[in-house]
């Protein structure tokens, strides 16, 4: 919760004659300017400073962090144009980030080690769901339409499993001789929705920012724009800014292919709906991953 009596500070100072509230923002316009207040996470004048330090600028402005509980930013207007066109230039942005705060860390086995236990526990409990999903459905003389359409694609969801957890033993056995690897400073929580284009180009919410694998940053990214957005264009555009190693890239079609839990909850038409949300994701995902397997198998 913010701190009302620093909101209110923020408010007879600026005045506003217009208060709104989107999401975790409250934004103030007024005849002096416009402002964004939000609640104190993460030190913010730290971070920026960093990326200053990296020569990255696309951040708003941090105009007061003296106030008990909040810091008050820059407004930033943002510029109305096609969703595609935003999404490259976001995109760009991104890269940017990622190549100018880019350093390689020395890195135990072990580290790698925790990253594949993890994707692989996940691997592991979605074929135990998927498979008991199948044989409870299959034992039905009369499957509902949401079970027959689970039964009739359960391989295509399966063999999104059986990739990841094949590719998964590729990628482990690449990085477990490696004694560095790249982080960087990564947003942590990538959405459109956190990008204005105007003037300048900004990223915004920067509550979750840390030091991390720039892959952790695209695949946030993609599992929140998959469905809207082209990102073959995306990705290949991303790494014309910032090229990826084949460790990274492979990790991250792993993690991108493991398909989504169904839902079991709700109404006939809701689990039919899960079902083909389910479908989607693989379909997609598949369509971004396997021109890249193609191109190998070719050379």
């Amino acid at each position: 919760m913010m701190n009302r009596k620093s909101v209110e500070v923020i408010k007879q100072i600026y005045k506003p004659y217009k208060y709104t509230i989107q999401g975790k923002a409250h934004i103030l316009e007024s005849t002096s300017g416009n402002v964004v207040i939000k609640e104190k996470g993460e030190d913010i004048r730290t971070l920026y400073e960093y990326l200053q330090s990296r020569n990255f600028t696309h951040f708003p402005a941090l105009l007061d962090d003296s106030r008990d509980g909040i810091n008050v930013f820059e407004y930033v207007p943002d510029t109305k144009m096609p969703k595609e066109q935003k999404a490259m230039d976001f995109i760009k942005v991104v890269a940017l980030l990622h190549q100018k705060t880019t350093y390689y860390k020395d890195v135990s086995e072990d580290e790698f080690k925790k990253i594949y236990d993890k994707v692989h526990d996940n691997i592991e409990y979605l074929k135990y769901f998927y498979d008991n999903l199948y044989e409870e459905y299959y034992k039905e003389i009369y499957p509902s339409p949401s079970q027959y359409f689970l039964l009739n694609n359960f391989s295509k969801v399966y063999s999104s499993l059986l990739f990841s957890e094949r590719e998964l033993e590729v990628w482990y056995e690449k990085v477990r001789e490696l004694k560095k690897y790249r982080v960087c400073q990564i947003h942590n929580h990538l959405c459109l929705e956190h990008f204005c284009k105007g003037k300048e180009e900004c990223l915004l919410s920067w509550e979750k920012s840390t030091k991390d694998t720039p892959v952790l940053d695209l695949i946030g990214f993609y599992k929140n724009c998959y469905f809207d957005m082209n990102f073959e264009t995306l990705f290949h555009e991303y790494l014309k800014y910032c090229p990826w190693s084949e460790e990274e890239r492979l990790l991250f079609f792993i993690v991108i292919s493991i398909p989504p839990k169904f839902e079991l909850k709700g109404t006939e038409f809701e689990l039919v709906k899960n079902i083909r949300e389910v479908l989607d994701y693989v379909y997609k995902t598949e369509s971004l991953v396997r021109p890249y397997y193609t191109v190998e198998e070719k050379q």
